[in-house]
């Protein structure tokens, strides 16, 4: 942890500033040490250059399984694509000249994919995240000066209200026990004027019907190392299957909802056995977590106006994509 982050942090139970007991340091970041609240005396450890708010099991644990597993598929500069590039700029509506000397928080940081792309720019990223996906992040990111990791619970952020300039959250919101309160828990953290972009899963009418719904009841409560090995296994065979009858003109879209596999048919920058790979990764993301539950516009819509964002708008882009300001 590098300690101009301290700057930020509060304590998530009653929100007073925090001091650092540093234990092992390297290159001016604390490697090892604790957080101190002089209010209410909660102490959080630091380890491995991370402050750690949350215990490593929770309801994101299967995030933890897949991103230490998968740490480097989806970061662009070790996959050769512009995949995360292209959809972190497109989903956020931001430019690099607004990021300048910015703070920017990545809700739901995973293993670093959008943190990876938005510390390519003059700002520091906070990159926070339930899990120990974390630690995948932080040995694909290790050497970014600009980037700070905290494990923490979207529901008990560890950071003063209105420190950051901007705030985005791809992907994570239907995976939270409560979306709307997961939702709310973002926009007091963002200054006056500063910018607020959420993706989730968009809920409408047959959504619920997609065959990933049906067998998830079974799958979301399996082992999560049997159910990787289960989606390893079958693989070989789903992956054929899917390249064949994903490409069939009119039919495509029907089988996409009747196979619960993530094959992406039409994402021709990755390579076949990338896709392959990611197959294996998001198909296992899609049936695993202990939560998906995808959102409405106007749930989320109200849900960001009721926290005092302005200029809500939809982009046009896959999924349930909002945008807003500050007031």
């Amino acid at each position: 942890m590098f300690l101009k982050l301290l700057q930020l942090l509060a304590c998530p139970k009653c929100k007073t500033e925090l001091s650092c007991v540093a234990e092992q340091t390297s290159n001016d970041e604390v490697e090892s040490g604790s957080l101190i609240c002089g209010e209410c005396n909660s102490s959080y450890r630091i380890e491995r250059g991370i402050p750690r708010f949350v215990q490593d099991e929770n309801y994101a644990s299967s995030f933890g399984f897949q991103w230490n597993r998968f740490r480097s598929e989806q970061i662009d500069s070790i996959n050769g694509t512009q995949l995360s590039f292209e959809r972190f700029y497109s989903e956020t509506g931001w430019t690099k000249e607004w990021m300048n000397r910015k703070w920017i928080l990545d809700a739901g940081c995973g293993a670093g994919r959008f943190v990876e792309i938005a510390s390519r720019e003059d700002c520091d990223v906070v990159g926070v995240d339930l899990s120990n996906a974390t630690d995948a992040a932080k040995t694909t990111l290790k050497g970014r000066r600009n980037v700070h990791l905290v494990q923490a619970s979207i529901y008990e952020l560890p950071f003063k209200d209105g420190v950051f300039d901007g705030c985005y959250c791809i992907g994570v919101i239907q995976h939270t026990p409560d979306p709307e309160k997961s939702v709310r828990s973002l926009p007091g953290l963002l200054k006056r004027g500063g910018r607020i972009a959420i993706t989730a899963y968009e809920r409408r009418k047959w959504t619920l019907w997609n065959a990933k719904y049906l067998i998830r009841p079974i799958t979301a409560r399996m082992d999560k190392r049997t159910l990787f090995l289960t989606v390893k296994g079958l693989m070989p065979v789903l992956f054929p299957v899917t390249e064949v009858t994903f490409r069939i003109p009119y039919l495509r879209k029907l089988f996409m909802h009747a196979i619960p596999v993530a094959n992406y048919v039409d994402t021709h920058e990755l390579k076949l056995g990338q896709r392959y790979s990611w197959a294996v990764m998001d198909t296992f993301d899609m049936l695993s977590p202990a939560y998906d539950q995808p959102q409405t516009q106007d749930d989320m819509t109200m849900a960001l106006m009721a926290e005092g964002i302005r200029d809500v708008k939809r982009l046009n882009n896959p999924g349930l994509n909002l945008v807003g300001v500050k007031s």
